[in-house]
């Protein structure tokens, strides 16, 4: 685009105004929400992996969950971003490495409860295999909860990779994700705020969402 388009306004043809480069802050906004949430839902699914197989190591994994829930995932992003360089890959296992403990916490809690049930000791009476009832009865009883509690985990490990791109240490220019889209706009942010306003609001609704989630998220107490 030309000189004249930088900074624009919010008008019919922008509704959101336009950047310091010219580039409409409405397109980007959309094209950063379909990679941070892409990237999100990746390390989603690799938190859910380790902590179905963490879930049936309580004791062998207690001490190293202990440590990454204590992690914020900025620290982390930091020392990852020291032995990798800053990036989608570092930034990635940054949030993956702290976001699998309450997972995996969820399932061992469904696994102890699954085992003290009184059908699996009738499964195990009528002569079935550990292994049939591992698949057939363990697995679909602590496979299913923990994976809506992971998804309902999305918003919060979005809004960390977003904090990790607005500090440098995640996706790189000239990618449009939310948290790289603040950090850009704060050099022009008297003169257009509304650049700066587009990617704080859609930042601000996503910890809100993670917030509200947060109360749904407690994994379910193992019963007596």
């Amino acid at each position: 685009m030309d000189t004249a388009a930088r900074l624009a306004a919010p008008s019919g043809a922008h509704p959101l105004g336009t950047d310091g480069l010219g580039r409409d802050v409405l397109a980007r906004l959309g094209h950063g929400a379909a990679s941070t949430v892409g990237v999100a839902l990746a390390v989603c699914a690799i938190s859910y992996a380790v902590a179905l197989v963490l879930g049936f190591l309580p004791d062998f994994t207690a001490g190293v969950s202990d440590v990454a829930n204590a992690l914020p995932p900025v620290v982390v992003g930091i020392l990852v971003a020291a032995v990798l360089g800053p990036g989608t890959a570092g930034a990635s296992l940054a949030v993956a490495l702290v976001s699998w403990p309450p997972l995996a916490a969820h399932a061992a809690a469904l696994v102890q409860e699954v085992r003290a049930s009184g059908f699996l000791t009738a499964q195990r009476a009528i002569g079935s295999t550990p292994y049939r009832i591992l698949t057939r009865h363990v697995l679909p009883a602590v496979a299913g909860p923990v994976a809506r509690h992971a998804v309902l985990r999305l918003p919060g490990i979005a809004l960390a990779l977003a904090s990790l791109g607005f500090l440098g240490l995640g996706v790189q220019p000239p990618a449009p994700e939310w948290g790289l889209l603040l950090d850009e706009s704060r050099m022009y942010v008297e003169r257009a705020p509304w650049a700066a306003l587009a990617p704080a609001t859609a930042l601000a609704l996503l910890a809100g969402l993670a917030v509200s989630l947060s109360s749904l998220t407690s994994p379910k107490a193992p019963r007596p």
